[in-house]
């Protein structure tokens, strides 16, 4: 997919003002610059930018759109993007939820610089990125936005109390038992966990058995 095709499909669910088209289009160029730097994409991958991964972290804002009133508690919020890597799914969400304040974390500071130069090259006033754990945040968020950094079981622990609307989680594979683990283990009230296929959205073979997961509070 180019640039202009993301541009042309995303058009189709977003209203994209010029100057959001721009920072979308803007992507390529610099995570193919900084990825021949710092490896934060699989460099067989980097052509399947906007395929595999700038439209995989939009997969939580199409999931939203089926959920109108969590989409506009979302669009102001403040979010956090844990293990967020080179930036995924923060700073497309970023882009695209330009009041929502996102705080994107990574505890390999590589990874972070990455994010951070993207971030500041697009322009983007609504990110901050840190070098962190999740443990040592001061803060609570509205969301916990991550892509599949874990296990269920694994990174519920390390939000828990973090959030006051939800996580938005991105996973693949067979989740039945890490959701039952979850809601076991900390007690989550039936009906508070839902899972969403992508592929209701994106018809490509690599989005099979990918989910956008959201855990309400």
């Amino acid at each position: 997919m180019t640039p202009q095709e993301f541009i042309d499909f995303v058009r189709s669910d977003f209203d994209l003002t010029p100057a959001q088209e721009e920072q979308f289009l803007a992507c390529d160029a610099l995570y193919r610059d900084w990825n021949a730097k710092i490896n934060v994409i699989s460099r067989k991958d980097i052509d399947g930018l906007y395929d595999h991964h700038v439209l995989h972290s939009l997969a939580i804002a199409r999931y939203l759109l089926t959920q109108p009133e969590t989409l506009e508690k979302f669009r102001t919020a403040d979010v956090l993007d844990l293990g967020t890597g080179g930036g995924f799914p923060g700073i497309p969400l970023a882009i695209l939820f330009p009041e929502a304040r996102f705080t994107l974390c990574d505890s390999v500071g590589k990874k972070t610089i990455v994010a951070k130069a993207v971030a500041e090259a697009l322009g983007l006033k609504n990110v901050e990125v840190v070098n962190a754990r999740a443990e040592s945040l001061p803060k609570q968020f509205g969301f916990v936005v991550s892509r599949a950094v874990a296990s269920l079981p694994d990174f519920y622990p390390w939000v828990k109390g973090k959030f006051t609307d939800g996580i938005l989680y991105l996973k693949g594979g067979d989740v039945v038992e890490e959701i039952a683990e979850v809601m076991a283990r900390h007690r989550l009230r039936r009906g508070s966990v839902h899972t969403w296929p992508i592929s209701a959205w994106l018809h490509d073979p690599y989005y099979d058995g990918k989910l956008v997961i959201f855990i309400e509070k």
